[in-house]
């Protein structure tokens, strides 16, 4: 990605998380409430995910499921109890998603960009594959947008932690340096497109 493409990249980010914040305050203040309210917790969560370089840093989310100290499973699937009626609901509408938009404002997330993911994959990348490592995550991407039912998906697997990590992740990587070699600035718009219209 040369230094043009990183411009046009930061400042479509900047215009669109900006404009997009001040839209959806209102449900992302609803979200929050609900939030709260269906897990007897913070509305927002936040926890680390692996940013450009193999930088952790901190996510936000609406928050959609109830705590719970004895669940260390990093893969959550359609059925998986934790998840809250409201919370259902939020992650239907990806409204869940929404204070990804903060992130994407401080610098930390792109629009569009590999999905960040926890400790243990993007960061322990070999060889070409650590590419991917070079952009920064996205809130949506080409392996996003082929995977938009990937709890279903995992929640018809006997063993979704394994099918995650030996079916879906391995094609992640390849969609995933596809977009890093073949970036530009229409792709992202392309990406964009096919992810808020059916």
């Amino acid at each position: 990605m040369t230094t043009q493409e990183r411009f046009f990249k930061r400042s479509l980010d900047i215009l669109v998380s900006l404009g997009a914040m001040m839209v959806f305050s209102p449900l992302i203040l609803i979200g929050f409430l609900m939030a709260t309210a269906s897990t007897h917790a913070s509305g927002i969560y936040a926890a680390y995910r692996i940013g450009q370089y193999g930088i952790p840093f901190k996510i936000y989310k609406l928050r959609s499921m109830r705590l719970e100290d004895n669940s260390s499973s990093s893969v959550t699937t359609l059925n998986d109890p934790r998840i809250t009626r409201t919370g259902r609901w939020l992650r239907k509408f990806k409204i869940d998603e929404f204070p990804q938009l903060w992130n994407v404002l401080k610098g930390d997330m792109s629009l569009v960009g590999p999905r960040p993911d926890v400790a243990g994959f993007a960061d322990e990348l070999k060889g070409e594959g650590r590419i991917i490592l070079s952009v920064k995550p996205g809130i949506t991407g080409l392996a996003t947008l082929k995977f938009k039912k990937e709890e279903a998906l995992l929640a018809l697997q006997e063993d979704p932690i394994r099918y995650n990590r030996e079916v879906i992740w391995p094609q992640k990587i390849k969609l995933n340096k596809e977009y890093v070699e073949n970036y530009s600035f229409c792709l992202d718009l392309k990406i964009l497109v096919k992810t808020f219209v059916p």
